[in-house]
């Protein structure tokens, strides 16, 4: 018989639902045997057992399209990380760098319009810190909710989660460089020379660039902004992830929550044009015109750094494994490390495989 535990939370964030659950003795339930429905507009949780596989469902809504979006996640035993778009019916879609079709704007895209899924570098940051390695993501929406902007939320959703299977290591044996001029060369013309006149106006320089090389001690991520904004400027930041718990716990208290950011004025040109919609002061750092403060408080004053390495963790975890190497990223985005995962992978005499 099904049991159903519906806890009823006005307001607040998702991180207050679940201290508010964890004070009442429910987490373990949560975690071992319990369906997990969260309904953010209304701040109802509710749990539902059941006698398969742990499922975590999330009902909220997507930063560039605002739809609302029902996402299943349950955990498998075969390796890899694969979408499925519950309302098309179509077939799976591998989270996979292969199968990234767009990564030039603001996000990373998996599949193929129209059975793709777009946003998902948070939650692929969020599931490999985890050590989830194999689930199936179904949802029934184009786009992953985006939470409070960063990948603190989905982590504590899969706190306690343990898989029993394992995928792979992928051992990087030469230095593979992507430069920023090769992505805006890959793009159409009128894009092309709508970023560079983007970027020229707001005082930013195409000269970023995304270096891998090897290195014994894990994934190591390096990552640099160097912006004209004061409020940002010249900012670093390096993480290591070695595959201990230690490691992952650096990367939940430092890292995890920093948010996504853009301009307060990009914000509304974006919503005008059906983008940003599902954006607010909750999930997005803005930063005010003038590019001196935010309109939001910041967490730490290198939120802006910390949030890369976010995204070029969760892009990491396209490779399908734990990419073993040193990645230096000076100004980068997602088109960046999509491009240095093809470039890897692209010669077998690059990397090792070692299956764990």
């Amino acid at each position: 018989m099904n049991v159903l535990v519906r806890l009823d939370f006005p307001g607040g964030s998702f991180a207050d639902l679940l201290a508010e659950i964890e004070h009442q003795h429910l987490v373990a339930a949560v975690h071992d045997e319990f369906h997990v429905v969260l309904n953010h507009g209304d701040g109802v949780l509710q749990f539902l057992e059941l006698a398969d596989e742990p499922h975590h469902v999330l009902r909220l809504v997507g930063i560039h399209s605002g739809a609302p979006v029902t996402m299943v996640i349950t955990p498998t035993e075969n390796c890899g990380i694969f979408f499925h778009r519950a309302d098309l019916g179509g077939s799976l879609i591998p989270a996979t760098f292969d199968n990234v079709t767009n990564a030039a704007l603001r996000n990373t895209t998996v599949g193929e319009f129209p059975n793709s899924v777009s946003t998902i570098e948070h939650l692929m940051a969020a599931l490999f810190i985890a050590g989830i390695n194999s689930a199936v993501i179904e949802i029934d929406g184009p786009e992953v909710p985006i939470l409070d902007g960063s990948a603190a939320e989905f982590i504590q959703l899969f706190k306690g989660i343990t898989q029993k299977s394992s995928c792979r290591r992928i051992i990087v044996k030469r230095e593979i460089l992507v430069k920023k001029s090769e992505i805006l060369r890959k793009l159409p013309f009128i894009k092309r020379v709508f970023l560079i006149v983007h970027d020229w106006l707001l005082g930013r320089r195409n000269n970023g660039y995304a270096r891998l090389t090897p290195d014994a001690r894990g994934t190591v991520i390096n990552a640099t902004f160097d912006y004209p904004d004061k409020i940002i400027g010249r900012q670093a930041y390096e993480y290591i992830y070695g595959g201990t718990r230690s490691a992952a716990n650096d990367f939940i208290k430092n890292i995890a929550g920093a948010r996504t950011f853009g301009r307060f004025s990009e914000w509304e040109y974006l919503k005008k044009r059906g983008m940003a919609r599902g954006a607010n002061e909750n999930n997005v750092i803005a930063l005010n015109d003038k590019g001196d403060g935010t309109l939001n408080k910041l967490k730490w004053p290198d939120e802006f750094v910390r949030h890369q390495i976010i995204d070029v963790l969760g892009d990491l975890a396209t490779s399908g494994g734990q990419i073993v190497g040193r990645i230096e990223v000076y100004k980068g985005g997602h088109a960046m490390t999509n491009l240095l995962l093809r470039k890897l992978f692209s010669n077998p005499n690059n990397y090792d495989i070692v299956d764990v």
